[in-house]
């Protein structure tokens, strides 16, 4: 049997030790990264803000002696008639308490309530009155106006599956990960800020531009003079002239 020269045998060793050592360099880069990707924990994909549709209610409280709208009621009444015809989702539902000690005052206020909404462009077709029951006639029914439309959403917020700290329970303390409600706030905040939920898929079209206003700007610019709107009145608005 052939045996390698002693240098030959060496060489052979340190080599490999080279090798093993490369790997193992490796193999902890490897297992590194693994671990970094692993910390990031999206709060967006653990509180989404989801798309629905919510109701949308006010009531309207009618005395035994007083029929019709109070100021304050006519305000709210025309706010969901102005509200429905930007975002409803479907007919307005007036629920109406029947039997009730206060009926005649009731009846009078609905054919008030339904004035008032055709006056604002609610179609016929978009109220739809039913009556009902009162639970308890001890209290005061009142007339509720309720009407649909798409909302977006987020939580519920304040659940703490799991501890914060280290326990024998939570045991994913140790991956540095965020607490389950982290987030959660922000996301419900976001959602109730947002005018039309349509934003969160894609964005509006642009709109028309004014052209008259575009036109006489271009032309003032054209002219050299400036383009700055002037208001005659802006003088006598002033409180003094202080500071000049």
């Amino acid at each position: 049997m052939i045996t390698a020269p002693p240098q030959i045998r060496k060489r052979a060793i340190r080599f490999g030790g080279a090798l093993v050592g490369m790997a193992l360099v490796l193999g902890g880069c490897q297992h590194n990264e693994a671990v970094t990707a692993s910390i990031p924990d999206d709060y967006k994909q653990r509180h989404p803000i989801a798309i629905e549709e919510q109701n949308r209610s006010i009531v309207v409280f009618v005395g035994h002696a007083r029929g019709g709208l109070t100021a304050a009621q006519r305000a709210d009444v025309m706010g969901v008639a102005s509200a429905w015809l930007h975002e409803g989702t479907g007919a307005i539902r007036i629920d109406v308490p029947s039997g009730a000690p206060n009926a005649r005052p009731v009846a009078d206020t609905m054919r008030e309530i339904q004035a008032m909404l055709a006056g604002a462009g609610v179609p016929p077709r978009g109220v739809n009155v039913r009556p009902y029951q009162p639970e308890d006639r001890r209290f005061l029914p009142p007339i509720r106006l309720t009407y649909s439309k798409i909302a977006a959403i987020a939580g519920p917020c304040g659940l703490w599956p799991d501890d914060i700290g280290p326990s024998m329970k939570n045991k994913s303390w140790f991956e540095n990960k965020d607490y389950y409600n982290y987030g959660c706030a922000y996301q419900r905040n976001m959602a109730a800020m947002i005018d039309n939920p349509s934003d969160l898929e894609q964005p509006r079209p642009e709109t028309p531009s004014y052209t008259a206003r575009r036109t006489t700007a271009f032309e003032k610019y054209r002219k050299g003079t400036t383009t700055a709107t002037i208001y005659p009145e802006a003088e006598k608005a002033k409180l003094s002239d202080t500071g000049k």
